[in-house]
């Protein structure tokens, strides 16, 4: 599902890119006074988007500008999220593991996910651990976000969760590598009060 998602986005990002390029181009060999197609809307370098016949024909309706600018905000709106998105990395849905027989059979990403997440806040100094997968379904990743506690060593903390989360991952699932991204970040805490 995700391949299709990221083909259809793909395609639509070409489109939209060479649709702003074809028009961009148009206006600016109007501008430029360069000859341009006959059904083109802007000729020359005095044309304007709307004429002024066009902009007063809606002028005594009440509800036409207020439309227009809230179409025009939610096309701004959409275009910003699309962009938020085109950042966010995608989570790995599953994970091939080879079975021995030669056959794979497939793990849930969201499975892993959560028996990481429940070996690392095992830890002892480890508040709380958030684990997302990333990368191929055949050569996977981790970043780990773990939450300490203030009197964890962040050391002890990290060397724990590679010889027994991420170990007991690897060896769970038959995987010579399952390379990491930790990031460790301490749990807020009162001060404590001294009489």
């Amino acid at each position: 599902m995700t391949v299709v998602l990221r083909r259809v986005n793909r395609v639509l990002l070409g489109l939209a890119g060479l649709l702003l390029v074809l028009v961009g181009g148009g206006v600016l060999a109007a501008a430029l006074d360069l000859s341009v197609p006959s059904w083109w809307p802007w000729s020359g370098p005095s044309d304007v988007l709307l004429s002024t016949a066009d902009r007063q024909r809606w002028r005594d309706e009440g509800w036409w500008w207020p439309v227009v600018i809230a179409a025009l905000g939610l096309l701004v709106l959409l275009a910003l999220w699309w962009l938020l998105v085109q950042f966010r990395r995608a989570r790995l849905a599953d994970v091939l593991v080879d079975s021995g027989d030669g056959e794979a059979a497939v793990l849930r990403g969201r499975a892993l996910e959560g028996v990481l997440e429940a070996d690392a806040t095992a830890q002892e100094g480890v508040a709380k651990a958030r684990v997302a997968l990333t990368g191929r379904r055949t050569a996977p990743r981790t970043r780990v976000a773990l939450q300490l506690e203030p009197h964890a060593s962040p050391g002890d903390a990290l060397a724990t969760l590679g010889t027994q989360a991420l170990a007991h991952a690897r060896t769970s699932t038959g995987m010579a590598a399952l390379p990491t991204e930790a990031r460790l970040r301490a749990v807020k805490h009162r001060a404590k009060r001294v009489t």
